[in-house]
């Protein structure tokens, strides 16, 4: 009865089906786990946010690594802006999508060691050898507020150090590599600045993360289920017709193959 499902097309189509069941479960999976993963960054972020601001020291040191608990934690810092080795980082967005760069500036504390500053975000120069306008940060002792972040590397931001850039432009923002230019260690990881905001609002204070949305991977996860669940219904819908559509050619052949009637 169903002896057409051990033709060639048919079992390759039933292969192909089986393969595509077990596919797109584990890709609902993959997506609901990008959910998850999506929900507790979400509560994380909120969570230090929120959380007190305590000064940038208690949660760093020269050659830390900045845990993801720590990610976006509002901290403090009292001493001197070192403009004199300020750098830039190249291929930067603003808000707006601009293409642009971030200062990056030096900042001595007041009980000695030193951390970064992302001041924020300014247009490149006209020229890419060159080095942009920036507008100078407050002169003096001054206390400034922010998020901690992690040192940037190639392989946690995907971005390429270039080698052999003008000088005072780099790619990433790494705390060992400008301990290196700098010559004095340097706090691990770098302070997003949020306060005091500049004069004239340049360089442009970066936003602080979305802690709301959750993205669509819930409503991909149940779609890819529901895909799975779809599968086998339309391979029995499919067997269904050929069987019925293989019955219906049977029954045209042995019509024809009855003998006409005689006629008087």
């Amino acid at each position: 009865m169903y002896r057409f499902l051990l033709t060639r097309q048919w079992v390759i189509v039933t292969l192909i089906v089986l393969a595509m069941i077990p596919t797109m479960i584990e890709l609902g999976f993959w997506q609901l786990h990008r959910h998850e993963h999506r929900v507790a960054q979400n509560a994380l972020i909120s969570r230090n946010l929120e959380s007190a601001p305590v000064p940038v020291d208690r949660l760093t040191a020269p050659g830390h690594t900045v845990p993801r608990s720590d990610y976006w934690r509002a901290v403090t810092a009292t001493g001197t802006f070192d403009t004199r080795h300020e750098v830039v980082v190249r291929r930067r967005t603003s808000q707006d999508e601009r293409i642009g760069v971030l200062v990056l500036t030096p900042f001595d504390l007041k009980g000695g060691g030193t951390v970064l500053v992302n001041r924020g975000w300014v247009e490149a120069a006209t020229a890419q050898q060159e080095f942009p306008e920036v507008p100078a940060p407050p002169r003096g002792q001054v206390t400034v507020t922010g998020r901690l972040k992690a040192d940037e590397t190639t392989g946690t931001s995907g971005i390429k150090d270039l080698k052999g850039l003008p000088d005072r432009q780099v790619m990433l923002i790494n705390s060992a590599q400008q301990a290196q230019l700098l010559g004095r260690p340097v706090l691990g990881g770098y302070l997003e600045l949020t306060a005091p905001e500049p004069a004239g609002g340049r360089p442009e204070v970066i936003a602080a993360p979305d802690d709301g949305s959750i993205g669509p991977h819930m409503a991909y996860a149940v779609q890819w289920w529901l895909f799975a669940a779809g599968v086998p219904v339309g391979w029995v819908i499919l067997v269904r017709r050929e069987k019925r559509d293989l019955d219906q050619a049977a029954r045209d052949r042995e019509a024809a193959e009855q003998p006409e009637p005689a006629t008087a």
